[in-house]
């Protein structure tokens, strides 16, 4: 329902490209591009500013961008409403998930929901958690899955399943044959880390510091932004990583990776978050509910 110039707009001030844009939107750029110049043309002033390599919101476009992400967030929230008054469960639903559960776990929840609920357009968000919480707390997702408990008000945060971290190594690596390894026993292997701002990395280091491990004492040898990157490192041989469990059960099972048990183990919770203060559809509470029970069962 909302304007499909702003749809555009903020297609590209989210990507910071007409290209990226027009992908993600299935256009042409040609058509991104008239777009955008209509609604400037519009507004009598320039939105972005380009120059070679890129573009930026000029603070015309910055206002812009708060005002449609609010009014395209009305527009979703309206046809939820809409559909609900007619007993359908249907309409756009935001999900934002860190990485480790996006990739490892939630492409089942999101397959077996949209089974049940074939008239619901689900979107997925994949940023660290970090990322994700303060998207939900702007009101641009519905619902968010994280591996921390959320820091920024004005949000509703319930643990919706347990996970296990387990250290990882290529069979060969001296730490693969261990039944168990302290946090101490680390300190003299060459560490893969995730990058500050992951859940994952930020659950890690207070492992660490609480069994008097200074994070600096480790031998980092580099900081990755996913999973999948610190699997394929770790399967050089170079170090080790500690991920989910569900990120290397494939790799286990197949004898490419080795993983061994933290002493004590390293446990957390993986949290669902949803603005407190947002009107809650019956559609984000329903995929809410589903989540918890699936991802629990993930995990079990």
């Amino acid at each position: 329902m909302a304007d499909r110039r702003l749809q555009v707009f903020h297609a590209v001030a989210k990507h910071l490209s007409f290209t990226r844009a027009a992908d993600a939107l299935f256009m042409t750029q040609p058509a991104v591009t008239f777009q955008i110049k209509q609604l400037e043309e519009q507004y009598s002033t320039r939105l972005f500013e380009r120059r070679h390599g890129g573009i930026s919101l000029t603070p015309a476009g910055e206002l812009v961008l708060g005002y449609a992400e609010r009014i395209l967030a009305l527009s979703d929230e309206m046809e939820t409403r809409l559909s609900e008054m007619t007993g359908e469960m249907r309409g756009p639903l935001l999900v934002g998930a860190s990485t480790t559960i996006a990739e490892f776990m939630l492409p089942r929840v999101l397959g077996e929901f949209n089974a049940l609920y074939p008239q619901v357009r689900a979107r997925l968000i994949v940023a660290n958690s970090e990322s994700i919480e303060s998207r939900v707390a702007e009101h641009t997702l519905d619902v968010g899955l994280i591996e921390t408990p959320a820091k920024l008000s004005g949000l509703a945060c319930q643990i919706c399943c347990e996970d296990e971290l387990l250290v990882i190594c290529a069979p060969d690596y001296p730490l693969a044959n261990l039944a168990s390894v302290t946090a101490k026993g680390l300190v003299d292997y060459e560490y893969i880390s995730r990058e500050p701002g992951s859940g994952t990395r930020e659950v890690i280091d207070s492992y660490f510091r609480q069994h008097a491990v200074p994070v600096d004492a480790l031998k980092t040898q580099m900081e990755l932004g996913s999973p999948e990157a610190l699997k394929g490192v770790v399967s050089t041989g170079l170090g080790f990583a500690i991920v989910s469990r569900a990120v290397v059960a494939k790799e286990t099972r197949l004898g490419a990776l080795a993983a061994i048990p933290l002493s004590p183990p390293l446990k957390r919770s993986l949290y669902l978050v949803h603005p407190q203060d947002r009107f809650r559809s019956r559609l984000a509470a329903t995929f809410i509910d589903f989540a918890k029970s699936k991802l629990r069962e993930l995990a079990s």
